[in-house]
C-alpha cells in the first residue's frame, strides 16, 4: 500500500492545499475517494487515516486534504496557527478546493496509472457534507456522493436576527472557542456575506432535490452535534436516496482525536463497509 502524506497543491495567488493520497499501487485504475472534513476538522483528525487505508484495502484510490483557509499550514497541517485565514474561510473558497484536487489529481503524471478519473466518488463529514453536495449537483465528473453525519442547511447556522448575529455583523468579527486546541477561532463578517451572495447556490435542499446520481446518507441516532432530523431532511428530498442509521453511533462515530489504536473504532467501521458497498454497487 503507497501513503502519500502532505503533498501541496500550489496556485499563483491561491492558499496551498494540503493532502493525503492512499492507493494499492497495482497499476489498475481504481474509483477515485475524496474525503472532505467538517468545522474545525483537518485531514489528519482521529482515525480518518485508517479509514483511507480501508477504502484503500478494498481498491479505491483514497484522498483526504485540508480546506485551503482551515487554519493549517503545510508545516502544521494539523493544528491551526493561521487563524487569520481560517476567518477568511467561506463555501465558494471550499467548492473551489475541492475542484483544485480534482483537477491536480487528472494532471497529475505521478498517479495516471493508478486511478480511474471517469469514476469520483465524494464524501463529506458535518459541515463538509454541504459542500460535497453542492459540488456533486454542480460537477458532472461526480459520480455518486455520501454524506456523514451532514448537515442539511446552512443558512440557519448563520442565525440572522439575533443579537449575536448583529454584534458580528457591527463588529466584523465572531469567535469560537475549539475543544481540542483551546483557541478562540475567528469568522470574519464576510463568511455570511459570501453565503448571501450566492444563497441559491449554497441551497443544500436544491442540491439535493436535483441530484441525478447515487447518494448515501448516514447518521448517528446519537448525534448531538448534527440532529439526526438533518439526516432524515436530506433523506427526504430525493427518492434515490439511500440512507443507513447507526444506532447509538454519535457525531463522529466513536472516533475521537487522537486516535491511537491500530484499528477503526466500531461505528466508524461500520460507516466504511457501508461506504464501500455502496460506491461497489451498481
Amino acid at each position: 500500500m503507497v501513503s502519500i502524506e502532505n503533498k501541496v497543491i500550489k496556485k499563483k495567488g491561491k492558499k496551498p492545499i494540503i493532502y493525503d493520497a492512499i492507493y494499492a499501487k497495482s497499476f489498475v485504475k481504481k474509483p477515485v475517494v475524496i474525503l472532505c472534513h467538517g468545522y474545525m476538522g483537518f485531514k489528519d483528525w482521529g482515525a480518518w487515516g485508517l479509514v483511507g487505508e480501508e477504502f484503500a484495502k478494498n481498491n479505491f484510490f483514497f484522498v483526504k486534504f485540508n480546506f485551503s483557509h482551515n487554519g493549517g499550514t503545510m508545516e502544521q497541517p494539523i493544528d491551526f496557527p493561521d487563524l487569520n485565514s481560517f476567518a477568511n474561510n467561506n463555501f465558494t473558497h471550499e467548492l473551489e478546493d475541492i475542484d483544485r484536487v480534482i483537477e491536480h489529481l487528472k494532471d497529475s503524471e505521478t498517479y495516471s496509472q493508478d486511478l480511474d478519473f471517469n469514476n469520483i466518488s465524494l464524501i463529506g463529514h458535518s459541515r463538509g457534507a454541504g459542500t460535497v453536495l453542492i459540488k456533486a449537483f454542480e460537477d458532472t465528473r461526480i459520480k455518486k456522493v455520501i454524506t456523514w453525519a451532514g448537515v442539511s442547511d446552512f443558512k440557519k447556522r448563520f442565525q440572522e436576527g439575533t443579537a449575536e448575529f448583529f454584534k458580528w455583523k457591527k463588529e466584523g468579527v465572531i469567535y469560537g472557542e475549539n475543544s481540542r486546541t483551546k483557541q478562540f477561532m475567528p469568522h470574519f463578517f464576510q463568511f455570511f456575506e459570501d453565503f448571501k451572495k450566492n444563497e441559491s447556490r449554497f441551497n443544500i435542499k436544491n442540491a439535493v432535490e436535483n441530484l441525478e446520481i447515487p447518494y448515501l446518507i448516514i447518521h448517528g441516532s446519537n448525534d448531538t452535534s448534527v440532529l439526526p432530523l438533518e439526516g432524515e431532511n436530506l433523506f427526504s428530498w430525493n427518492k434515490k436516496n439511500k440512507i443507513i442509521r447507526i444506532k447509538n453511533a454519535d457525531h463522529v462515530f466513536s472516533s475521537k482525536h487522537p486516535w491511537d489504536l491500530k484499528i477503526l473504532p466500531k461505528d466508524l467501521k461500520k460507516v466504511v463497509y457501508h461506504s464501500i458497498d455502496f460506491l461497489k454497487s451498481n
